[in-house]
């Protein structure tokens, strides 16, 4: 196996322009992995925060960036049960997505329905294994609850906003300014709340007659944390997902007394195999059908060659996009 895999690492701490593609020898497929010849990978926020230096790999995992890809098995490690090769899979790893070869464990990888391509495929773990476990397992969101959402156009937004409607809730998002508002309600969502022109808490009480959403996805954190308390419904959930703002503030957590509030909150990048292996079960059995239908299926807001990358990146510092930013390794990687 002495053909080129370029890969993508960070050479330091910074912006996209310390981003570097190299070239490494193709991994071996260990017990239980999977090599896939990479088609597309998804580009996140962790990347970025890797990127600049905040957000390491767990020990032992690769350098090199990606959370999520999906592509062709082409080779199997001992003990594999559930892929041939030539198998269409997308799949979660700890790193290594920004690559042409990599590995995935079989149980997180995922067979991907005859009618999805590459990079819808690649769009889809992180952001879905994300939802699926914070809002539906972990707030528990049910059909005819509302769920208000944070950053609606952001590619856990626009995840979040569709499979919530999907299974029944109503959607509140926040975004900021006109443009975004306007493609947030294209998403799905019942309300897009402009934050940077109108009181998210107002707002939402008003479009909740007064009681506010049983359930807040927040990437946001900082500020909007007492606001969040403040709004949620009574027996309300709040799940924290990030801290784009900030991890502190000064709170007063009388709310979740009186309220009698669930507040969770939860990473997924270290968590262990069989941990992710059941999220990947219940994706399997709650939204795979959903995508093989056409419904639910990610927004693609943009996509670039892996030779790409640092524009790639900058496009997301830069805040416009809407939905999934996508890496393509090959010249068909759109093709079934």
């Amino acid at each position: 196996m002495t053909e080129e895999n370029r890969v993508v690492l960070a050479a330091g701490a910074g912006g996209p322009e310390v981003l570097r593609l190299e070239n490494r020898p193709r991994p071996v497929p260990g017990p239980h992995e999977l090599l896939v010849r990479v088609h597309a990978a998804g580009v996140n926020r962790p990347d970025v925060m890797q990127r600049q230096g905040n957000y390491p790999p767990p020990p032992g995992a690769s350098e090199v960036l990606g959370l999520e890809l999906a592509g062709e098995v082409t080779a199997l490690g001992e003990g594999v049960t559930r892929f041939a090769p030539g198998a269409r899979v997308m799949g979660l790893v700890h790193s290594g997505g920004y690559a042409d070869w990599a590995l995935v464990h079989e149980e997180i990888a995922i067979g991907l329905p005859d009618s999805l391509g590459y990079v819808e495929a690649a769009a889809i773990p992180e952001t879905y294994f994300t939802v699926w476990s914070n809002v539906f397992e972990r707030a528990g969101l049910k059909q005819g609850e509302t769920i208000l959402i944070h950053g609606g156009t952001s590619g856990i937004g626009s995840t979040a906003t569709m499979l919530a409607k999907a299974f029944g809730a109503t959607v509140l998002v926040t975004a900021g300014g006109p443009e975004k508002c306007t493609a947030a309600l294209g998403l799905g969502a019942d309300h897009a709340i402009d934050y940077r022109s109108a009181d998210f808490v107002a707002e939402a009480r008003r479009l909740t007659g007064g009681k506010g959403p049983e359930v807040i996805l927040d990437m946001v954190g900082g500020p909007y944390m007492q606001r969040n308390l403040d709004l949620v419904a009574v027996d309300g959930r709040i799940s924290q997902i990030a801290f784009q703002q900030g991890s502190t503030a000064d709170l007063d957590m009388l709310p979740l007394l009186m309220k009698r509030l669930t507040l969770t909150g939860s990473t997924l990048r270290a968590r262990p195999v069989e941990m992710k292996a059941r999220l990947a079960r219940a994706l399997e059995t709650h939204v795979l059908p959903l995508l093989a239908r056409g419904e639910a299926l990610p927004r693609i807001d943009s996509v670039f060659p892996l030779e790409k990358v640092a524009e790639a990146h900058a496009r997301m510092d830069g805040g416009a996009h809407v939905g999934k930013i996508v890496l393509t390794m090959t010249g068909d990687a759109a093709a079934r």
